[in-house]
């Protein structure tokens, strides 16, 4: 199979799904009965991008995990999360931003292909591992980077007493917010295991440069940890619960895809 037409394929079927959420949204329709559609899309963009990511991850000299790989594989599995998700709770409302970001990053790796971040196919298992789970969590975390943004639009919407049809589509507040600590608590959990497992490969912090990722990745972890002992202990929800998880989110974004865009983009390395 021809992988570029595969990936322009699975690109317009993550567009109709999103497109498809977005009409329903704008309409303040509530999630259907039969969500069959949708996940039709979702699911046949996700196969297909699956195809196209294990054609180019999967090089010769071993793991390929350029830039724009890295980006691709992490939609792909918020996508699917979402998709998985959407069986039993009524999360598919996040996908109306989750389903084109994949497209874009899908668009990113086919047309920047990149070569020059290897992992070879003798490295460590527990490497691999360490990557599996920091791939994960961030990706549970820009689940909940979405969540707290609609939960963001859904309080004002209802401080302001004008619930529009967007407003009226999404779950109620305190669903939304229960789901949000839910994802961010999972995601805590792999970024803890994803730090410690890390530790154990960290020879020169200044060789490998990792000074930047590794900081702002324990930053991120402490801003978390705030943020669920908050919630815990003095019942953090709303504006605050958005201000923190946002805060997190943005830490490791900076961590992980603008260390990998520094490095291996504008310096070449």
């Amino acid at each position: 199979m021809n992988t570029p037409y595969i990936a322009i394929l699975a690109i317009v079927l993550y567009l109709a799904g999103g497109v498809m959420l977005g009409l329903r949204l704008s309409k303040g329709t509530q999630a259907p009965p039969n969500k069959g559609p949708f996940l039709a899309l979702g699911f046949a963009a996700f196969t297909l991008h699956a195809w196209v990511l294990y054609q180019n991850l999967f090089v010769v000299n071993g793991l390929n995990m350029g830039i724009f790989n890295a980006l691709s594989l992490l939609s792909w599995i918020i996508a699917g999360v979402i998709l998985a998700t959407t069986f039993t709770q009524p999360v598919e409302n996040i996908g109306i931003a989750a389903l084109p970001l994949a497209a874009l990053a899908l668009t990113l790796e086919l047309v920047y292909p990149t070569t020059e971040h290897l992992i070879s196919k003798g490295a460590a298992v527990g490497l691999k591992l360490h990557i599996l789970i920091s791939i994960l969590s961030y990706s549970l975390f820009s689940i909940a980077a979405v969540q707290a943004i609609l939960l963001a639009v859904q309080n004002k919407h209802l401080h302001n007493k004008r619930p529009g049809g967007f407003v009226r589509a999404l779950p109620p507040l305190e669903t939304m917010e229960t789901l949000l600590f839910r994802i961010v608590a999972v995601a805590f959990v792999l970024q803890s295991l994803s730090l410690v497992s890390g530790s154990f490969y960290l020879k020169d912090i200044f060789a490998q440069h990792l000074v930047h990722k590794t900081v702002l990745s324990v930053a991120a972890w402490l801003v978390f940890a705030t943020l669920l002992i908050g919630r815990w202990r003095f019942g953090w929800r709303g504006r605050t619960a958005i201000r923190w998880t946002m805060s997190g989110f943005v830490t490791l974004l900076l961590a992980y895809l603008g260390s990998k865009w520094v490095l291996e983009v504008l310096l070449g390395k």
